[in-house]
């Protein structure tokens, strides 16, 4: 029983300190944008970096040609097609 009488103030000083982090957050901006940081992970913003610096993207270092399923793209007429060799 002697314990409570430890704990009730820790418990009370513990609360208010809870207390005043959650004002210190609501007047520093904390809930301001609730929504801007969940869409925000979202975007991919590296493309545009890439592409701005110069870069190759992600899209345009997809390969091209290779077998069917591979991501390439087919060839715009049959004679573009690579030479088949003989085995």
């Amino acid at each position: 029983m002697d314990v409570i009488y430890g704990l009730l103030p820790g418990v009370l000083l513990f609360g208010l300190v809870v207390v005043g982090v959650l004002f210190w957050a609501a007047r520093s901006g904390q809930f301001d944008d609730l929504e801007g940081e969940a869409h925000r992970i979202l975007m991919d913003e590296d493309l545009d970096d890439e592409q701005d610096r110069g870069g190759r993207g992600k899209a345009a270092a997809a390969p091209r040609g290779g077998a069917p399923g591979e991501g390439g793209t087919a060839p715009e007429r049959a004679d573009e097609e690579a030479p088949r060799t003989r085995g």
